[in-house]
Order: C-alpha cells, then sequence, then structure tokens
C-alpha cells in the first residue's frame, strides 16, 4: 500500500464556511481521495487552520508556518510515496504579503524540504504534488472580507504561479480552482459538494503519478 501526506491549511482540515465546524470525515478531500483509491494507498490528513507556506502568523499561540512542521511530519510519517501541498491562501491575507507570487515561493521552499529531507535508508524519496487553491469569491461576512478581502484578485493567480513552480522544480501540479469554487458565506471556504470535489478530481491525478 503507498502512503501519501495530505499536508494543508483549513481546506485540508475540513473548515465548514460559516459556522468554523468541520466537515464529516467523509466528505473532507483527503478521505474522498483515499476512497476513490480503493485501498491502494492511505491519505494521512495534515490540514491545520490558518497555515501558511513559510511565513509566522504573529496573532496566534500555535505555529502556523508550514516549514517549519513539515520536517517533523516527513520524519513521524515515513515512509512516504507522495506529499500533496495544498496552501497559499493564508498566506495572502495580510496586506503585506498578498501576492500569489510569494505564496509560490513559499510552495517552492516546502517542495526543497520534501527533495532534501534525510530519510531513513529504507524509505524512498517521496513524489510531491503542488495545489493551488481555489480562488477567494467576494462575500457579505464583514469579518471575512476584512481579512482577504483585498486579495480577490491576487487569489486568480495561484495556478498560473504555482505551474511555474512546478515546472521548475520537476514536481506536479494541479489546480483545484479548476474543480472547485470557494463558497460565498465567508468568500474563501469550501462547502461538502465543493471540497469532495478536490478528492474526486485527486484520483485519477494521484493514480498516475503513483501507477496505481
Amino acid at each position: 500500500m503507498k502512503n501519501i501526506l495530505a499536508f494543508g491549511d483549513s481546506l485540508t482540515w475540513g473548515f465548514i464556511a460559516g459556522t468554523w465546524e468541520r466537515h464529516p470525515f467523509d466528505v473532507r478531500w483527503p478521505n474522498v481521495l483515499a476512497a476513490g483509491l480503493h485501498g491502494k494507498a492511505r491519505v494521512i490528513e495534515e490540514g491545520h487552520n490558518g497555515r501558511t507556506t513559510v511565513f509566522d502568523d504573529p496573532t496566534t499561540t500555535d505555529d502556523r508556518n508550514g516549514a517549519r512542521i513539515l520536517p517533523v511530519l516527513l520524519s513521524t510519517h515515513q515512509p512516504l510515496d507522495l506529499v500533496i501541498i495544498l496552501l497559499g491562501t493564508n498566506d495572502i491575507k495580510f496586506a503585506n504579503r498578498c501576492r500569489a507570487f510569494d505564496a509560490s515561493m513559499g510552495i517552492g521552499r516546502l517542495v526543497q524540504i520534501v527533495q532534501t529531507f534525510p530519510y531513513q535508508s529504507w524509505a524512498p524519496k517521496p513524489q510531491v504534488l503542488i495545489v493551488a487553491p481555489p480562488a477567494l469569491v467576494p462575500t457579505t461576512d464583514e469579518w471575512f472580507n476584512d481579512l482577504w478581502g483585498h486579495a480577490l484578485e491576487e487569489s486568480k493567480l495561484f495556478g498560473k504561479h504555482y505551474a511555474r513552480v512546478a515546472d521548475e522544480m520537476g514536481v506536479h501540479c494541479f489546480d483545484a480552482g479548476s474543480v472547485a469554487r470557494a463558497d460565498k458565506t465567508d468568500g474563501g471556504h469550501l462547502d461538502a459538494a465543493n471540497t469532495k470535489a478536490i478528492g474526486t478530481a485527486l484520483v485519477p491525478v494521484v493514480r498516475g503519478i503513483l501507477n496505481i
């Protein structure tokens, strides 16, 4: 059986727009992906609300910097055959770093961490699939509009910049915005149908990468 690490933020955790609650287990995209692989791979859910690629969030007590936690996860979950990275939305919510390009630079650093980590001699070096988040959409929720309303147009560029990084670093890429749209309830999170759509769409992609 293959082992896959799904490394992401609230979109991977399963944040339900407008409720601050979590989608059921079988709705969250990592588990939809696992179900679609019919026992040929184990998908490890590793979603953390607010997680960034490489940036610190000084407003919270929990460490949301993905670059710091990723090496720990690579160690504890090895052997891994594939690491799927779906991050970036939280990188652009801060006005001082609201470019998709900045998020793509962070994604590049995470790919580098996966590619250079000192795995055990018996463990393979996993392949990498970077997933561009769906773009933000307008919302009437005042709090969330204040959080990331300034970055609506910028979020449409995730796919472009992530594809470039994937090409430069020799890894796989998928644009989640091609199959999923954020819920206008808060402008950034996903309803059940859209988070399931990501998992379903990734099934043939992952099958192709892992030859399963």
